[in-house]
């Protein structure tokens, strides 16, 4: 047998206005300390940071608010955050919000013991200071995972993402309100449940997947392929939007234990390039490269995902079975028409290959040759 490791799952809790009682958690984790509240700064006109706010301080506890970074997060925007953090003498951060402000508050606690900027650590150059503070996530959407990982992808001055890597950055305690979800567009809604289950898809598929990972991998796709269309059809039921959060949750355990593999280099390329949405640019990644992929299935590991799509135990049925989801959930799958022009297959290929993005071709289970990446891009920029 092989053997495996399924690193540590930080403590989940899911309930209807969990946020309510956030100040209960913050001031068991931080003893008291001040509270740096790291917050997406487009939640203040829904009233949600003020919500948080009202808990924390319901609790007795000192607020900071560090609102000053955009969706894909600069290195720079992280480093002013673990400044404050450091100037406020916070004793725990909570991280409000989508994948961006989640991804800068666990950087922020990570960092904030030490003053190095975020660069410094960048595709793990050194290791993080060994004592981050205590941190809780709030997602307010369902979809990178965030929550549950131990990355953070940020973006250099030049443009290029990054990420850094460690369990200095995982979450000590997740909190899951379906509530704070219920007001997502559409768009985002179909976007990031999207990007849940290519997490999950990739995870169970990819070179380093293993048997003990997939029990998540697979549980977060069912819930996608099962509560995506019933959130996008009634956007105020609770339940699929508590299933949606349970889904980028586990997917996000899946991609922390397994990494991804070539839809997320190609994602990742892409977004470097032009301003399209992770979840979208994953998931047209992913409708590309399946029916290749999919040749070769030894071990049954795409038959499985198609499984738990709906579409029975068979890996030729899962890029039709894919391709349904996306266009039943309104996904636009032509980049035409977007201001994309100037992105050319070969511009899109070479960014495939740049060097932090290699980890993820690499860890697709059937190699990819620089000839596949081209055909990848070229399918990708054409596809409709």
């Amino acid at each position: 047998m092989s053997g495996f490791t399924l690193d540590r799952v930080p403590r989940l809790v899911q309930e209807a206005g969990a946020l309510d009682r956030i100040g209960e958690t913050a001031s068991r984790l931080g003893q008291g300390a001040p509270v740096l509240l790291v917050a997406d700064p487009g939640l203040a006109a829904a009233g949600i940071i003020d919500r948080a706010q009202g808990a924390l301080r319901g609790s007795g506890l000192g607020v900071v608010t560090f609102s000053a970074f955009k969706s894909d997060p600069s290195c720079a925007q992280i480093d002013a955050g673990a400044e404050l953090a450091r100037n406020e003498r916070a004793g725990v951060v909570v991280a409000l919000g989508g994948g961006s402000a989640l991804d800068v508050g666990k950087a922020v606690a990570a960092l904030a013991p030490e003053a190095a900027p975020a660069s410094h650590y960048q595709l793990c150059q050194h290791p993080l200071p060994a004592r981050p503070l205590p941190k809780i996530c709030v997602p307010t959407t369902s979809g990178t995972g965030s929550e549950t990982t131990r990355t953070v992808v940020a973006s250099t001055d030049e443009g290029a993402k990054i990420w850094l890597w460690g369990d200095e950055l995982k979450a000590d305690e997740v909190v899951l309100d379906p509530t704070l979800t219920v007001g997502l567009p559409p768009h985002l809604t179909a976007a990031t449940g999207i990007d849940a289950l290519v997490h999950a898809a990739e995870a169970s598929t990819n070179a380093n997947a293993f048997t003990a990972n997939d029990l998540y991998c697979h549980a977060a796709i069912r819930l996608v392929a099962r509560q995506l269309p019933e959130a996008m059809a009634r956007p105020d039921d609770l339940a699929a939007r508590a299933g949606l959060q349970l889904a980028a949750a586990f997917a996000g355990i899946g991609i922390d234990n397994a990494g991804t593999a070539i839809a997320h280099n190609i994602g990742h390329a892409l977004a470097s390039l032009r301003p399209v949405h992770h979840g979208r640019a994953v998931g047209l990644a992913m409708l590309a490269t399946l029916p290749w992929n999919t040749e070769e299935d030894p071990e049954g590991r795409f038959a499985a995902v198609a499984d738990a799509m709906g579409a029975g135990r068979d890996a030729r049925a899962l890029p039709g079975a894919f391709e349904r989801l996306l266009r039943e959930v309104g996904i636009k799958v032509s980049l035409a028409g977007e201001g994309h022009d100037d992105v050319t297959p070969e511009r899109l290929a070479a960014q495939m290959a740049a060097p932090e993005n290699m980890p993820m071709r690499r860890s697709n289970r059937r190699p990819v040759t620089d000839e596949d990446a081209a055909r990848f891009a070229r399918i990708l920029l054409t596809q409709h």
